[in-house]
């Protein structure tokens, strides 16, 4: 189980789908739906609100997303009509042994504490000749502008390390080490795009747990926004955005 999950609730799905989405999370969810085979049963860990589930379903796949937050979930099933969808944890997946024929998960092994015990569910649950494909974010300083969201957050809460977790897997040698020498590690650069440096800067901020953080703290969470657009903009320009980004993509049989 999850330690502690992180609270995606209220209106944080919302705006992490339409806000964070189309810049972090498209471009991976194109990349790895297509390395998919086609035919055959599809198991999504991690779904969130189903970026990569509404591509999945677009190649005509037969997939049952899960999520371990039923909030991310109910916009999943709002936003990507024709996948079933069911609360599932990854370190304990609900599926009998052999039943899937691929298993998918983007951007969520960081979350679980027991990894290796996450990578061994995934194989459990897969076919005999089945593929998994497993997307983690490269090092944080291949993704600047998260880098720069995690610099402006410890700004307001000194010491803390926002971005630890979601950023926690970018070393390859550690991901050979969790998935074996026969595994296939890819790393691969994107470029995120929004309309402009204002709707990225409310994803990360209202998108985000930290929201909770910054209320709780009397932090003024409107003017943290306006702040982050602003040196995003200076950065990497505006109308539109767009920022470099890099993932590692992992495929074991």
């Amino acid at each position: 189980m999850v330690n502690d999950p992180p609270r995606f609730s209220g209106p944080i799905p919302d705006y992490y789908d339409r806000c964070m989405g189309p810049h972090l999370f498209e471009p991976y969810a194109i990349d790895v739906a297509a390395r998919v085979p086609a035919g055959g049963r599809v198991l999504e860990l991690a779904c969130g609100t189903g970026r990569l589930t509404r591509h999945l379903v677009a190649r005509g796949l037969d997939v049952l997303a899960t999520d371990l937050h039923e909030p991310m979930l109910a916009v999943a099933r709002e936003r990507a009509p024709g996948a079933s969808f069911q609360v599932a944890d990854l370190s304990s997946l609900p599926f009998p042994s052999f039943n899937f024929d691929a298993v998918v998960c983007q951007f969520g092994l960081m979350f679980v504490p027991d990894k290796a015990l996450a990578i061994r569910e995934m194989r459990r649950v897969l076919r005999s000749g089945g593929v998994a494909i497993v997307s983690v974010w490269d090092h944080l300083a291949n993704n600047p502008a998260s880098e720069l969201l995690h610099e402006l957050a410890r700004s307001r809460f000194p010491g803390a390390e926002f971005m630890g977790v979601p950023f926690s897997l970018g070393d390859i040698d550690q991901l050979r080490a969790l998935f074996g020498p026969d595994a296939t590690i890819e790393t691969v650069a994107k470029t995120g795009e929004s309309t402009d440096a204002m709707e990225l800067a409310t994803g990360f901020v209202r998108g985000n747990p930290l929201w909770n953080q910054l209320v709780e703290a009397g932090v003024d969470a409107e003017a943290f926004v306006q702040t982050i657009a602003e040196r995003l903009a200076a950065r990497f320009g505006d109308q539109p955005l767009r920022t470099p980004l890099s993932a590692h993509v992992i495929t074991t049989h």
